[in-house]
C-alpha cells in the first residue's frame, strides 16, 4: 500500500499544483478585466464630456452665425423719408401742414408702401408769431425714426 502511496503522491502533488495555478492565474485574469472595465469608464466619461464640450461649442458657433446673419440684414435695412409743405384751402382758413412720408426699404428693394403723416403747422395765417425783424416763425417737429 505504501508503495501505491509513493506512486500516487506525485500525481496528487502535481494535480494540486495545477489548480491553484489556475485558480491565481483566473484571479490575475479577472483583475486585469476588472482594470480594463475601469480605463473603459474613465474613456467613456472622458468622451462624454468632449461630445457635451463639442455641443455647445456648437451651438454658441450656431447662435453666433445667427446674429451675424441678423445684423448683416439688419445693416441693410433702412428707411426712407420724403418730406414736403401741403397748403389746404378750407373754406375761411388757409391751413399750411408739414406731410411726412416714410417707407422701409432692404437695399433698394421697397418692403412696405409709402406711409404718410400729416402734421399740422398753421391753422391760420395771422396765428403765426412774429420775430423780432418781422417774419413769421414757424416751428418743423423732429421726424422719428422706425429702424435704427
Amino acid at each position: 500500500m505504501t508503495e501505491v502511496l509513493w506512486i500516487a503522491l506525485p500525481f496528487v502533488a502535481a494535480l494540486g499544483s495545477g489548480a491553484l495555478a489556475y485558480i491565481v492565474a483566473q484571479a490575475k485574469h479577472e483583475a486585469a478585466l476588472a482594470r480594463e472595465r475601469e480605463q473603459l469608464a474613465e474613456v467613456r466619461t472622458e468622451l462624454l464630456n468632449q461630445q457635451k464640450t463639442v455641443e455647445d461649442r456648437l451651438r454658441a458657433a450656431r447662435a453666433e452665425a445667427r446674429r451675424q446673419a441678423l445684423d448683416e440684414f439688419l445693416a441693410d435695412v433702412r428707411v426712407e423719408e420724403r418730406r414736403f409743405m401741403r397748403e389746404l384751402d378750407a373754406p375761411g382758413a388757409r391751413r399750411k401742414c408739414l406731410v411726412l412720408q416714410e417707407r422701409v426699404c432692404f437695399r433698394n428693394i421697397p418692403l412696405s408702401q409709402w406711409i404718410e403723416r400729416e402734421l399740422d403747422m398753421v391753422t391760420e395765417a395771422a396765428a403765426l408769431p412774429e420775430s423780432e425783424s418781422g417774419s413769421r416763425l414757424v416751428e418743423v417737429p423732429k421726424p422719428r425714426r422706425l429702424l435704427r
